[in-house]
């Protein structure tokens, strides 16, 4: 979505510069770029709430135009108004001297269930780092690593490179890290909870590994299997996900269809918070790998499960012993099934769930599974 909102504001700053409103280029012409980093969710203090973005980008053009960010922010808000009809943006308003406040409609942020799920792994992809050169590990070989410390540097620069090429790096893949063990804590942790545990486990650390290790990396904390355990929790919701649609199948119902979807369907809260997580993805990837912290992907996963979980309390996709809806009474005209577009709706947003969660977990060298 923030990807849509710059492209919105690239053309905002075309606008204004045909109109003498802004000089040169708008700041914006060749740099679209620039807006990478700069999109924060709106507080809920100040108005914000699902489909709710605020962007910085009027103080980083002010200082390239020579002028004040609350007369960039206006300019841009102003253009950004006039074609909100084309571009699903509901509000605009300029806060605190030069912020820039957006809010999509409800329909808007729904239409991303449909638009996630055909862009499958593309959906975490951005131009945030494009011209940029990273190189990094084909492989981390945890179970090589010596001790905690030295996994977590090997995970740390894979991963790295992983995100980065998602946020449209110019990657350069070298040749697994070296390393010949075949024990240790790590290589016993592995043999114990498995690799992906252990990667989620060490993919969550902000700075490092503590010493002696924290209890996030007691094997046996690694491998339990609840959803008091984030590496869990994440993949049982990719699987639940992934079971929903496959059960929608068995029973002969029709899958997501971008085609057929009804996009003001999804208007349950739930269904909104959930869609405003998934919006978010290409922003938290690319500022993940700027800065080298693969924990915010793994934080971010946790807070989408959780808010996938939410919303299969609220609005369940299909019910243990759900039957196909009833047929559609002839005297109609015929369409779909009686309650078969609410049903279509949420296997969308399903899939786009399976979609974003499976993706940031492959982010981290994760498998996503379809059964747990």
């Amino acid at each position: 979505m923030t990807g849509d909102l710059t492209a919105a504001l690239v053309t905002a700053a075309a606008t204004a510069v045909a109109s003498g409103d802004l000089p040169g280029d708008g700041g914006l012409g060749s740099h679209p770029g620039l807006a990478s980093g700069t999109w924060r969710p709106v507080p809920a203090e100040a108005g914000g709430g699902p489909g709710s973005y605020a962007t910085t980008l009027p103080f980083v053009l002010a200082r390239r135009l020579g002028m004040g960010p609350g007369r960039v922010a206006g300019v841009l808000a102003a253009g950004l108004r006039s074609a909100s009809g084309d571009t699903g943006i509901g509000d605009v308003s300029v806060t605190g001297g030069g912020y820039l406040s957006i809010t999509v409609t409800p329909d808007a942020l729904a239409r991303l269930a449909a638009r996630i799920a055909e862009a499958g792994p593309g959906c975490a992809r951005s131009p945030a780092l494009h011209g940029v050169r990273v190189t990094a590990p084909s492989d981390a070989r945890l179970g090589a690593a010596r001790d905690w410390p030295d996994a977590w540097q090997r995970l740390t620069a894979e991963l790295t490179g992983l995100m980065a090429g998602a946020a449209g790096a110019d990657v350069t893949w070298t040749p697994a890290a070296p390393g010949d063990r075949t024990g240790g804590p790590v290589a016993e942790a592995i043999a114990y909870a498995g690799e992906d545990a252990v990667r989620f486990a060490l993919s969550r650390l902000a700075s490092g590994v503590p010493q002696p290790p924290g209890a996030d990396l007691d094997r046996r904390v690694m491998a339990a299997q609840h959803l008091g355990n984030p590496a869990y929790a994440v993949r049982y919701a990719h699987a639940h996900a992934a079971s929903a649609l496959r059960q929608a199948a068995d029973l002969g119902l029709p899958g997501p269809d971008a085609e057929r979807f009804q996009p003001h369907l999804l208007a349950h809260p739930s269904e909104q918070v959930l869609l405003d997580a998934m919006s978010w993805l290409p922003e938290r990837v690319a500022g993940a790998a700027r800065r080298r912290q693969p924990q915010v992907i793994a934080a971010y996963l946790e807070e989408l499960a959780s808010r996938y979980f939410s919303w299969q309390e609220a609005c369940p996709v299909m019910l243990p012993g759900a039957v196909p809806p009833r047929p559609a009474d002839p005297r109609s005209g015929g369409g779909p099934p009686a309650g078969g577009e609410l049903i279509q709706a949420r296997l969308q947003l399903a899939s786009a769930a399976r979609t974003v969660l499976g993706t940031g977990l492959r982010l981290l060298g994760i498998a996503a599974p379809r059964r747990m």
